[in-house]
């Protein structure tokens, strides 16, 4: 949709659980990455065009292993922002710039995009293992000189609600909230904000989905995981209709219906199927979004999703704020965490 390439090529987008602005989605060490796969596969030279044209002969599936997520990251010992290694580059051409400075490519073109409430939390358990369990003794403990005047302010915007004693399951959800806002929904709302600041003719709509996990063993804090979107909207539950309740089945229906609508008029409250209740467009001087689970209504309908956090939180364009500066803000926040 940003790519200049794209023009004419189809008439809206839908984006869940990450945008272009995550700062997940651009290799920013593109020849690092090549020597690293290089060396795995054989390919290294000295010379980089031949190094390159070695890997252009390589077998995909080699290519494709080579780039698997490190085993540190699994041990939580590194930081998701490790995870994807395979992601698109500014090469001049089809990403010509950064994202936030194409989105006049995309001024004719429907968009859509939201998070789950919860889209962090399975990322902020592999950066900070403890938040899961119910015997960590969760402690509160200065590490501000690990990340400087990013993380020390970021702390304050997240710790402002605490009070002189947090309730232990409130600063593990802070951490979890943490990590959805830094790569999921701060960034989300950016790319909602300049595509309606850029529309010509084209139209906005944000949504957070907020069904509740139906993962067992998590906290009773958590809410909808990474991906927990996608049963729904493809049906799973009434294609396995004996592991899910009927408000599940609605659920479904719903989202699918919108989607539906979406993709055939650009509007996801007007189509062929019907909706529980009709969903507004995100402008700029309305920033509205529709939350979604098995009780749409007409109050399901609100504005300004995490504002204050979006304009004054974990922001991902900003340079301080790498994956070192997170994961000390989440250490700040939880402490040493005893396994």
């Amino acid at each position: 949709m940003l790519s200049p390439h794209s023009k004419g090529l189809f008439r809206r987008a839908i984006s869940q659980g990450g945008v272009a602005l995550s700062p997940w989605a651009l290799q920013k060490k593109p020849m690092a990455l090549t020597k690293k796969i290089a060396r795995k596969v054989g390919c290294w030279r000295r010379d980089e065009d031949v190094m390159i044209e070695c890997l252009k002969t390589s077998d995909p599936v080699k290519l494709t292993m080579a780039g698997k997520i490190d085993v540190f990251l699994i041990l939580g010992k590194g930081t998701v922002m490790d995870l994807i290694e395979f992601s698109p580059v500014i090469d001049g051409d089809f990403i010509p710039d950064e994202p936030s400075k194409l989105f006049h490519n995309a001024a004719k073109f429907d968009f859509m995009a939201g998070v789950n409430s919860m889209d962090g939390h399975m990322f902020a358990g592999v950066d900070v293992p403890s938040i899961n369990k119910k015997t960590a003794n969760t402690t509160v403990k200065s590490v501000k000189e690990k990340g400087g005047a990013a993380v020390e302010s970021s702390f304050s915007v997240y710790s402002s609600n605490w009070g002189s004693h947090p309730d232990p399951a409130v600063v593990k959800k802070t951490v979890a909230d943490i990590e959805t806002d830094f790569l999921f929904l701060v960034p989300t709302q950016i790319a909602l904000q300049l595509h309606a600041n850029n529309a010509s003719g084209a139209r906005t709509f944000s949504y957070l989905f907020s069904m509740k996990t139906r993962i067992p063993g998590f906290p009773r804090w958590v809410q909808a995981e990474h991906a927990e979107d996608l049963q729904y909207l493809f049906g799973k539950p009434f294609s396995m209709p004996l592991i899910y309740f009927p408000r599940h089945r609605n659920l479904s229906k719903y989202m699918i219906a919108y989607w539906t609508n979406f993709a055939r008029t650009g509007n996801p409250s007007t189509g062929e199927s019907s909706v529980p209740a009709l969903w507004p467009a995100f402008t700029k001087n309305h920033r509205v979004y529709l939350d979604i689970n098995h009780k749409i209504s007409k109050s399901s309908v609100s504005s300004d999703l995490r504002s204050y956090y979006v304009s004054t939180g974990l922001r991902p364009t900003a340079p301080a704020l790498s994956a070192e500066n997170l994961r000390a803000t989440q250490l700040l926040l939880c402490g040493p965490l005893k396994q």
